[in-house]
């Protein structure tokens, strides 16, 4: 019997209760074993990359229909990476635990997981993997792209693009606002390889999707047939009794940190990933992106890294265009949804288009995977996505220019007076998990005005923050422990020579070991990052982990399973 039996099989009160509250328009067999799925739903007017999920929602609950299962809608927490305040990141665990809670506290037997934008995919599969019901996701897909000027206008890249142009003098403000009816032409998410974009094809690398969904523009009709399609697969999932654990192993976690380089994927990946598989109590380590990933070649010309954009990568093949390609670094025994191996859906597949997906023999890079980095200032890590970054600064020494805060970068970076040369590092700190808190999106620290009139348009940036996946540059995010946890990133002063050097994967700062561990942390650092005094940022600021781990709460990692033990009346 299904697990939905233990609340509507049986004749007492409470079956009744749950019985009858549910009797608006099911079908007169639906309690009679018939499986019970449960559509986590992410749709949001506030969440503009996901408001398209109602109807793929539809898609669904008509193909759970149509193979003998019962749809039901279920609005979950939902997440816009460009709106919410002060970072989506600091709610990805708060969702990832209401989902959770909510799929094992429901009469439900499986669930379809509808997501999009940035932390909605990795909060589904979080909560998920922690209840470990059967689950599947549908991927709601990149927008179409947009032009400016006459070129294409990649969403996310193109802010950072254009917003220096503004401060370098080169774009009017004027100019500047009317890209913004250019830059978002249609619904879906991020078209660049941003977060969005890298979670969405990264769950299918993970087995989680059904096979070929990944990358599928949001407005093509063939994201419905999809959709369809996997309601009909979710119910299936159900009565083969296939759970996330069994789906999402090492193997599949390896897999995808090997495509996370060959697309030019996000670093906000290591984190999501992390998390995950700590919900699964799958020994994945941030030092496995590094042996695994770093030496495998970027194959995907797309932005950030590149030049094209997600339906281009579409109409040239799509995901396992680029996994054939790559096929001999897989695991050949991960397992997707379907019951087959990944590798069993690489047989016949062809790319279309060459200038968009290399050749192993001519890669975009030779060696593109995400850098660990340690040293002294990171001494639990930290991480480079060399593809993204300036490859003469991949080597670099360079004075300090220290930020305690986001405002204080803000309020000096362009002042005419500020001390700093294309040589300098600048540095913010502040931005971890516990500083911000949230760990937002700042790494990336924009360049002082006067170097941007000068013609510079990278430096080498170190922060413990993160860094958007559609944003480039020589950036060494992620630092570990954060300056706000007490790690060495609070001792360091403007003037101190920092050095970085990523081939032999080391970020240090060149001042006396023993001066340095004498030093205390600057003032306006680890003490002025005040504990909040209530709500889930105290709950967050409490128990949240460091980037090396996943940044997830402590309580929350390894899975709880789906028993509930007492009755609700």
């Amino acid at each position: 019997m299904p697990r939905s039996s233990q609340w509507y099989s049986g004749d007492d009160r409470n079956s009744y209760i749950h019985r009858a509250w549910m009797r608006r328009g099911l079908p007169s067999g639906a309690f009679d074993g018939r499986p019970h799925i449960a559509i986590a739903n992410t749709a949001s007017d506030l969440t503009p990359c996901n408001a398209h999920l109602d109807e793929v929602s539809r898609s669904v609950a008509d193909g759970i229909h149509s193979a003998g299962g019962i749809p039901l809608n279920l609005p979950v927490v939902s997440l816009g990476e460009t709106q919410v305040r002060p970072t989506a990141m600091l709610w990805r665990n708060m969702a990832a635990m209401a989902i959770e809670e909510m799929l094992r506290a429901n009469p439900i037997d499986g669930v379809v997981l509808l997501g999009g934008c940035d932390k909605t995919i990795p909060a589904l599969l979080m909560g998920a993997a922690s209840v470990d019901l059967p689950a599947v996701v549908v991927p709601g897909g990149p927008m179409l792209t947009g032009t400016f000027r006459g070129v294409p206008l990649g969403c996310g890249t193109g802010v950072w693009q254009l917003s220096e142009e503004v401060r370098a003098g080169t774009l009017s403000a004027a100019e500047f606002t009317r890209s913004e009816s250019s830059m978002i032409r249609s619904r879906g998410h991020c078209n660049t390889m941003g977060t969005a974009s890298t979670m969405g094809l990264l769950a299918e690398v993970l087995g989680m999707t059904l096979p070929g969904v990944a990358g599928t523009p949001a407005p093509d009709s063939h994201l419905l047939e999809a959709a369809h399609d996997t309601g009909v697969l979710a119910v299936d999932l159900i009565d083969r009794d296939l759970r996330p654990s069994a789906v999402m192993t090492r193997a599949s976690f390896l897999n995808a940190i090997v495509a996370l380089a060959a697309l030019g994927g996000s670093t906000n990946a290591v984190v999501h990933l992390l998390a995950i598989a700590g919900r699964l109590g799958v020994d994945l380590t941030q030092d496995d992106f590094d042996r695994v990933g770093s030496s495998v070649p970027l194959l995907v010309d797309l932005q950030p890294a590149g030049r094209f954009l997600m339906d281009d990568l579409y109409r040239a093949g799509g995901l396992h265009a680029v996994l054939a390609e790559i096929r001999d670094l897989l695991d050949p025994a991960a397992l997707t949804v379907t019951g087959r191996p990944l590798a069993g859906y690489l047989d016949d597949v062809r790319v279309y288009d060459r200038e968009v997906i290399r050749t192993r023999e001519r890669p975009l890079q030779p060696e593109a995977g995400i850098a660990v980095l340690y040293g002294d200032l990171a001494p639990d890590g930290a991480v480079i996505k060399p593809a993204a970054a300036s490859p003469g600064l991949l080597t670099h020494r360079g004075p300090a220019v220290v930020f305690d805060s986001i405002e204080d970068l803000h309020a000096r970076l362009d002042d005419p007076d500020l001390d700093v040369t294309p040589d300098s590092v600048l540095v913010l700190r502040g931005c971890g998990p516990r500083g911000y808190p949230g760990m937002p999106e700042v790494a990336n620290m924009p360049l002082p005005a006067k170097l941007l009139a000068d013609g510079v348009r990278d430096m080498v940036r170190v922060c413990d923050g993160r860094m958007s996946g559609t944003a480039y540059g020589t950036v060494v995010l992620h630092v570990a422990p954060e300056a706000a946890a007490g790690g060495p990133l609070a001792k360091v002063r403007t003037g101190d020579v920092i050095i970085l050097d990523v081939p032999n994967r080391r970020i240090d700062v060149d001042v006396p070991a023993a001066e340095f561990a004498a030093r205390e942390p600057a003032p306006g650092t680890v003490a002025a990052y005040a504990r909040p005094s209530r709500g889930w940022e105290r709950l967050y600021v409490d128990t949240v982990g460091q980037a090396d781990t996943g940044a997830d709460l402590d309580f929350l990692r390894g899975s709880s399973g789906d028993a509930v033990s007492r009755e609700s009346h």
